[in-house]
């Protein structure tokens, strides 16, 4: 199976020389395409930044991480640039929608910005949105929407350009548990195309959609548990069991 993400021995420091804070220590993990990976952990953990190296918002301090077999740590400037139009996607808690543009334009965005074509780009959006269920918003703008239907839309620009590795950070937190439920089902058919996803969340409802979940405590990898053959409900259970091993409720363990 090939690996979309492999990241190798990460640290990340912050801070200055007499107070240093480890928020990443010694960190690896591989993602195989195709995979639905969820992250949780402890406000402080270190998932956050985990997430946030990944994505390329920050950098390592150390050690390296591979998507795609490009080395993301050693890139820079319009190379950079490039690598994360082209092969990363992002879902945010907050849609992240340009209220100026129509929910078909905010998802043609980022290919019109790589020149495919009007006539692929209107197939390729007519394809997602009739998957993702936001047929009938696509003429719409993000003050119309609800914030399910916003987050579908902002699903459908996050895969439109068939990314590498799709980062979503904490993707149902601003949603209703309807339309979390609604959207969590919808990821599955990201799972269809071959989507590989990578996501961050307190929340253990929605971790039980994927089909690997890593608990980070302190910066290192605590735990990981897969879901196999188990049903949503049985996932959920264990997920449940790891977080009374980290200790504290759900609020505030995870």
């Amino acid at each position: 199976m090939e690996k979309i993400l492999k990241v190798e021995n990460i640290e990340k420091y912050y801070g200055s020389r007499s107070s240093l804070t480890k928020a990443i220590d010694n960190l690896s993990i591989e993602v195989e395409k195709g995979e639905f990976v969820a992250i949780m952990g402890s406000s402080g953990s270190g998932k956050t930044t985990f997430l946030n190296v990944v994505s390329t918002i920050d950098h390592v301090t150390s050690g390296h991480i591979y998507v795609g077999g490009i080395d993301i740590t050693k890139l820079k400037g319009n190379e950079l640039n490039k690598f994360r139009r082209e092969e990363l996607g992002f879902i945010f808690q907050d849609f992240n929608l340009l209220d100026t543009l129509t929910a078909y334009e905010n998802i043609a965005l980022a290919l019109s910005i790589q020149n495919v074509s009007a006539k692929e780009i209107d197939a390729r959006i007519k394809k997602v949105a009739e998957e993702l269920d936001i047929k009938s918003v696509l003429s719409k703008y993000p003050y119309q929407l609800s914030g399910g239907q916003k987050q579908r839309v902002a699903s459908a620009r996050a895969i439109i350009t068939n990314p590498k590795l799709v980062l979503a950070d904490e993707p149902t937190g601003a949603l209703d548990s309807k339309s979390a439920k609604m959207l969590l089902e919808k990821f599955n058919y990201l799972d269809e195309l071959g989507a590989t996803i990578l996501m961050v969340t307190h929340d253990a409802f929605t971790a039980s959609y994927a089909r690997r979940v890593v608990f980070i405590k302190d910066g290192k990898i605590f735990k990981e548990i897969h879901k196999g053959n188990d049903s949503r409900k049985e996932f959920f259970d264990k997920i449940i069991d790891v977080v009374t091993l980290l200790g504290g409720d759900l609020n505030d363990a995870l």
